[in-house]
């Protein structure tokens, strides 16, 4: 059994690194794990690619992909004895989506924020785990004791409400997990990102930044949420037709920004998708929503004239049976769109998606919708919840680590982070994926393949 000893800090990621999404993290000191994130993926095969890559050849297929897929958590529950606790660092389904399917392999406390623990009670509500798991609830500043590993909450400003990076302490080293997270002076939910918060950390002595690397490869800096606002008011703003919208069901403020267009260009907003029913309620519930931005019921949109209708649909990916692709093949049951009409794509194409992105455009297109992607754009009418190139030098300017360990992202975008690393005045920086052992103390090194990692298909209800 492998298990880090007592001079021992060490990082395994069994998800989440090598590609986007299904965050699955250990940090091993003194006998002992901390688990950060457990996520899911949506349509994927069981073997990623650049597994593919590196044994069969570029030419490889992966193979029947699976609605819903998990990182295979064997190792961790082979020995789940030595695993302290789970924290969760934000509500996003690549990070907290597993937690349903795997943790009786686990059975361990999870710790998380009001906002997140609700998104997560209402995931369990209709499963045999209904009120089983102890879900401990933490708040900005707070430290817990987990085992060996003192874990303090840092506020940091992302897409949704809540989301957190954390200090994981231990006596042989310090490590900052950012988890997902932007510079964001002027978020549309929660407080502005804080400097000195992470000016502090850079007196602190931190070992390693295990960090987001997807918007690395981008130069300057990712748009804040308010411009994003801006952008979309102004492209809705002389439409006629009927808007729909496309965006991550998750994005609590992006509802928020549409909504208030809604409000100034004199439109019903209605919700699409269970996702966005379910994040709106749980919103209203935790206080996050306002008052004013009533949203209608989307069975009611159908019936009126066309330039009084502001729909927010899922399936900005392309998938199937969602409220996109519902609409763009005639079977909603509440709305039609039809020549006039203009589709939003308030999100950006995950790397995989392309093929299910454009036949969902063409088949709008077909039907004389008018269709804007964001990267097609002139006006920002998405903003991405990552830190581009210059955020990132900020961060290692200000945090100073002598480690730097890209995660969450595909291998061009932990490389591109990793140069940035270099280019900060970090002298270790160390590319990997998923099974690798990253050995932070006593002699920072990286060990390839050693855990055994996969994918498992999991069931949704």
């Amino acid at each position: 059994m492998l298990q880090p000893k007592a001079d021992d800090l060490w990082f395994v990621p069994l998800g989440g690194t090598g590609e986007i999404g299904m965050n699955l993290n250990l940090y091993g000191h003194n006998g002992q794990w901390l688990m950060v994130d457990c996520g899911v993926s949506f349509d994927e095969p069981l073997i990623p690619s650049y597994k593919i890559k590196s044994t069969h050849g570029e030419g490889s297929k992966a193979g029947t992909t699976h609605r819903v897929v998990a990182p295979d958590p064997s190792f961790i529950a082979s020995q789940k004895e030595s695993l302290a606790g789970i924290v969760i660092t934000h509500a996003h389904e690549d990070h907290v989506g597993a937690i349903p399917y795997l943790w009786e392999r686990f059975q361990k406390p999870i710790y998380t924020t009001p906002f997140t623990a609700e998104v997560l009670r209402r995931k369990l509500a209709k499963s045999k785990l209904a009120n089983r798991i102890p879900i401990v609830e933490v708040d900005a500043g707070d430290i817990r004791q987990i085992g060996p590993f003192t874990v303090n909450w840092l506020a940091i400003t992302h897409s949704l409400p809540e989301p957190f990076a954390l200090k994981i302490s231990t006596p042989v080293g310090t490590v900052l997990h950012t988890a997902d997270w932007k510079i964001d002076a002027n978020p549309i939910t929660g407080k502005p990102f804080d400097v000195k918060l992470y000016k502090q950390l850079g007196k602190e002595n931190i070992l390693a930044l295990v960090g987001d690397s997807t918007n690395a490869p981008k130069p300057g800096f990712s748009i804040s949420e308010r411009n994003c606002y801006d952008g979309l008011l102004s492209t809705i703003l002389p439409l006629k037709g009927r808007i729909v919208v496309g965006c991550f069901g998750s994005n609590i403020a992006r509802l928020i920004s549409l909504a208030r267009v809604a409000k100034k260009t004199q439109r019903y907003m209605g919700l699409y998708g269970r996702s966005l029913l379910n994040m709106y309620g749980i919103a209203k519930q935790q206080g996050i929503w306002p008052d004013d931005l009533p949203i209608a019921d989307a069975q009611h949109l159908g019936y009126l004239p066309p330039h009084e209708v502001l729909a927010v649909a899922t399936g900005s990916q392309g998938e199937k049976n969602t409220a996109l692709a519902r609409l763009a093949k005639d079977n909603h049951p509440h709305l039609q769109v039809e020549k006039g009409d203009t589709v939003l794509f308030s999100s950006i194409v995950i790397p995989g998606n392309e093929k299910s992105v454009e036949r969902l455009s063409k088949s709008l297109t077909d039907k004389g919708v008018t269709v804007i992607h964001s990267e097609d754009s002139p006006l920002p009418i998405h903003a991405s919840g990552h830190p581009c190139e210059e955020e990132l030098k900020l961060m290692y300017h200000w945090v100073k680590p002598k480690i730097s360990i890209p995660v969450h992202g595909e291998h061009l975008h932990l490389t591109a982070h990793a140069n940035i690393a270099k280019e900060s005045g970090v002298l270790k920086h160390y590319v990997g994926q998923n099974g690798d052992l990253y050995r932070l103390a006593p002699q920072p090194s990286i060990r390839r393949q050693i855990v055994p990692v996969g994918r498992i298909p999991v069931q949704q209800d």
